[in-house]
């Protein structure tokens, strides 16, 4: 990279020496600045050519600049000659104009190290072109080593060199006497111009006499500058010492043959033996066949051949040359055409220009943009011929690439731009939009094509408007969006509502309807269809222009309309414009078609919205409700245990004291009627308990809920174990007379404990956790009367020492782990009624017998007074009655020999009532 960047910088600072070297000190200098060494040209190449730009106008120019150290292997006498030869030369030039010849810009400067002087902008040389690269700076620029003719720039290039011959022949009267490819200069446009005129010849005859031209004898002696190329000269300068017009036509016959060739002359000359060669050269042209013209187009060879002859009489002359048939190629005559377009009226050219789309296909690209694109610019200042060049400017521009166009055909587009006169200008510029669109740089369509359309949307002409409205939809996805949304759209909707021509208006809808796909969602609900609302006329066209532009907005992936705005604007639009008288049957029915397709699609949103909203507060409330019953359960678990121990500690405290247990009864029934539910609360607790269940059986919202379940285990009903042990005892008690004391108790509060303890259970056996059910109570078909957890299960004031049930029906059976419950929905099995007949006898006749399914059907304090008599009854006494009742209780239970009574079994895993024989035992061991 070090070494690249070390090179190119030798090569500019070796370029700007010799540019300071050979120019520094010329008088040309002082007006024009130099630039890069682009090509070489003259007699001998000599002459450097360099880009220049004159300082005051910025216009471009080629600078010749003849470096005097090549002369300085020469003798002070020969440099003389060199010199006089170039400045002759050059002289000349500037003296004559033409078309053909090569324009001076400025007269030659002479320094004391270079001569120099400027011309038109050039390209490089013929020689260049094929190849002699001498006197170029090195290496070659790409430019001139890739360059290839194309044939119709060879065809017009011949053409033009025989018109600048014809011209300098019949009415300059001279002969240029160095035709060749060193003094035939391509210009920056690709023209062939003529130069060099170091050896011309004029005729010394009077004008009107026939032209006689002297020539001087060839000096082998003198400097090869002063000298003409002998490789291109006629034999007769050299054999007779004699030259004519028809000198100049030989030299053009060797030109061609070299273009044709690869810059290849036909003849190689000895310049050391000069008269010997053109000896052996005359043999040959007098010999020479078609053999050894066989690169040459066919249609030219016998031309060249004429050219060629020996004999100068029989040589075609220049004007002859420019009419053979090989110069009327199209091309040819289209780039010929345009070099004299300066000489037509606008009649003429508008006639040619309307044809000119149908040659640019066949000519090259590079023709085109050096040739034909200048002049047809130039035409720009012309405003009638504006409408017929622009065109084809347009057309041009499409080949091009982007860089190219910014560069050549956009700066000369931006005044017409601006042009409003004729009309057709902007016709035109709209029917290529789409390319200006693609091809200019975002800042020049902001600020010169917009501006265009802007102004023919508010042009007075409706013919512009309604073609204007017609073309926008199809480049309207090359325009940004911020110039579409703040400057095109209100242009478009004032038209809109302005204008007095229906056509416009009804051209206005239908171009923003196609537009809509490149605006925004937002921009269209907030600024369009309000918009449609403030058209004030109802013709039908009209009408349905606005019932496509909402049917687009409405079905439109990327729009799309709103419910808010279908029920709120949209639909209250719509509606009243359908039943318009002007419609017609068909547009009515897609007025109500639309109509329908928006209100289902409002129906079904919003529903499914409504649907959506009430399914997400149907889950929000299962969730509390699930946080709520957790909360309680968790709750209540503590509550059990707690309430357990009070309990037990209450009944083995009755042992000890019996006189305190009314107090502390009292209080806890106190506690108990402050803690009850309402019974509003209750039949809230149960709908919330109903819809919790509902909630359930939906499939989309069931809650995932694992509720740990104990293992069924088949256990005896203990019921009948403590019904059967109460027979036992009750036997035991008649036929026993010697009862200790404190052993002899009445049956009553013993039937009320163990009815109080024991629930009627389904025929499979269910477990007893902590020895004690969770649904305490009585449970018969159709009636559930559970034990709630958060009261005293011994209270009662009606009896001293005797603690009564009161039973409550909670709303919730809380899910203890270490409990057993049925799972939701089990059908409960009937229980068949116990037999109570064993117990009647101890009663006496005082009370009826009550069965268990009557009992099932009475209030808890009913049943329960059925075995507890009423305060002060004779031969119950409260405290012997509540010493029973404890003592019942305990041996019921075994709450000092049993292990359930443990209190670290509250904590252990499901243990089984004991069984039959076992109570009995216990009874036998508490009763002796």
């Amino acid at each position: 990279m070090e070494s690249m960047l070390n090179k190119l910088k030798s090569t500019v600072t070796k370029v700007t020496a010799d540019v300071t070297s050979a120019v520094m000190g010329n008088p040309v200098t002082r007006e024009f600045d130099v630039g890069r060494h682009i090509a070489s040209g003259g007699n001998g190449l000599a002459w450097k050519i360099f880009n220049g730009t004159k300082k005051s106008t910025k216009q471009e120019v080629a600078v010749f600049v003849f470096d005097k150290k090549l002369m300085d292997k020469y003798q002070k006498f020969e440099k003389d000659q060199i010199i006089d030869s170039l400045k002759r030369g050059v002289q000349q030039l500037t003296r004559l104009r033409h078309p053909r010849l090569l324009t001076v810009q400025h007269p030659l400067e002479e320094s004391r190290d270079c001569l120099a002087f400027c011309t038109e902008p050039v390209f490089a040389s013929l020689a260049n072109v094929l190849g002699n690269w001498e006197n170029l700076p090195s290496p070659v620029s790409p430019d001139i080593k890739d360059y290839k003719l194309y044939d119709v720039e060879t065809k017009y290039g011949l053409l033009q060199v025989s018109e600048g011959l014809s011209f300098l022949h019949s009415s300059v009267k001279m002969v240029h006497g160095n035709i060749t490819p060193e003094n035939i200069i391509l210009n920056k446009s690709g023209a062939w111009k003529i130069m060099g005129f170091d050896f011309c010849v004029s005729s010394t005859n009077p004008s009107e006499q026939e032209p006689k031209f002297p020539c001087k004898e060839w000096d082998p002696n003198l400097p090869s500058l002063c000298l003409p190329n002998p490789e291109y000269l006629a034999p007769e300068y050299i054999l007779s010492v004699s030259c004519e017009t028809a000198s100049d036509m030989y030299s053009l016959g060797t030109v061609i043959y070299a273009v044709f060739n690869k810059g290849k002359s036909i003849f190689e000359i000895n310049k050391q033996d000069i008269y010997k060669s053109f000896s052996r050269q005359l043999d040959q042209l007098s010999r020479l066949g078609s053999s050894s013209l066989t690169n040459i187009p066919e249609e030219v060879r016998e031309h060249v051949k004429l050219l060629l002859n020996v004999t100068p009489t029989v040589r075609p002359d220049a004007d002859q040359m420019t009419k053979i048939p090989f110069f009327d190629d199209v091309g040819a005559v289209t780039l010929q055409y345009f070099d004299t377009l300066f000489q037509r009226d606008n009649l003429q050219k508008s006639q040619f220009f309307k044809g000119l789309p149908k040659v640019l296909p066949k000519l090259p690209k590079r023709v085109i943009v050096q040739r034909i694109l200048p002049c047809l610019t130039s035409e720009f200042v012309n405003p009638d011929m504006v409408p017929f060049v622009l065109p084809n400017v347009l057309l041009i521009a499409e080949e091009c690439t982007k860089e190219e166009y910014v560069k050549l055909i956009l700066p000369e587009l931006g005044p017409v731009f601006k042009q409003q006169e004729p009309i057709q200008i902007l016709l035109i510029f709209l029917q290529k939009m789409d390319l200006l669109l693609t091809k200019t740089p975002p800042d020049e369509i902001k600020n010169s094509v917009l501006p265009m359309v802007y102004r023919a949307l508010e042009a007075p002409s409706i013919q512009i408007q309604e073609l204007c409205l017609n073309i926008i939809p199809t480049f309207a996805n090359l325009i940004d969006y911020p110039s579409m949304k703040n400057a095109l759209i209100p242009r478009i909707k004032n038209a809109c509502l302005q204008t007095s021509s229906l056509a416009v208006r009804v051209n206005s809808l239908v171009c923003l309807g196609k537009i809509l796909e490149y605006l925004d969602k937002w921009f269209v609900l907030d600024d369009i269809l309000p918009f449609l609302q403030q058209i004030p006329s109802k013709e039908p066209a009209v009408l349905m222009g606005i019932l496509g532009i909402y049917k687009c907005t409405f079905t439109h992936k990327k729009l799309g309309i709103t419910k808010e705005q279908l029920a709120g604007k949209v639909l209250p639009h719509l509606i009243p414009l359908s039943i318009e008288n002007n419609l017609n049957l068909n547009q009515f029915n897609s007025f109500i078609s639309v109509i329908k397709e928006m209100l289902n699609r409002l129906e079904s949103e919003h529903k499914t919205k409504l649907e959506q909203l009430h399914i997400m507060q149907e889950q929000q409330k299962s969730l509390d409700i699930g946080n709520q019953m957790n909360a309680s359960e968790e709750t209540k678990v503590t509550n059990v245990g707690s309430q357990i121990d009070r309990v037990f500690n209450n009944v083995s405290a009755d042992f000890l004291t019996g006189g305190e247990s009314e107090n502390k009864e009292d209080g806890l029934q106190n506690k108990h009627k402050r803690a009850s539910l309402t019974l509003e609360e209750k039949q809230k607790l149960a709908k919330e308990q109903e819809q919790a269940q509902k909630l359930k059986s939906q499939q989309p919202l069931k809650p995932q809920v694992h509720t740990p379940v104990a293992p069924v285990k088949q256990t005896k009903d203990l019921t009948d174990t403590l019904m059967d042990n109460m027979s036992s005892l009750t036997s035991l008690s008649v036929s026993t007379p010697k009862l200790s004391a404190s052993s002899t108790f009445t049956s009553v509060p013993s039937m009320g404990l163990g009815m109080m303890f024991s629930t009627p259970i389904d025929n499979t056996k269910r477990n007893l956790t902590n020895g004690l059910n969770a649904n305490m109570g009585f449970q018969t078909s159709g009636f559930n009367m559970p034990v709630n957890t958060n009261q005293n299960f011994f209270s009662g004031p009606s009896t001293p020492g005797v603690t009564t049930m009161t039973l409550g029906t909670p709303s919730t059976l809380p899910n203890f782990n270490a409990v057993s419950v049925p799972p939701v929905g089990t059908k409960q099995t009937q229980q068949r009624p116990t037999d109570m007949s064993a117990l009647n006898n101890l009663f006496g006749p005082q009370k009826p017998k009550v069965s268990m399914n009557q009992l099932s059907q009475q209030k808890p304090n009913q049943w329960l007074n059925q075995f507890v008599p009423p305060q002060g009854s004779p031969g119950m006494g409260s405290s012997v009655m509540g010493a029973q009742m404890n003592m019942i209780g305990q041996s019921a239970f075994g709450m000092q020999a049993n292990p359930f009574f443990n209190p670290q079994n509250f904590a252990q895993p499901p243990t089984t009532m004991t069984n039959s024989s076992s109570a009995s035992n216990d009874l036998k061991d508490l009763f002796g």
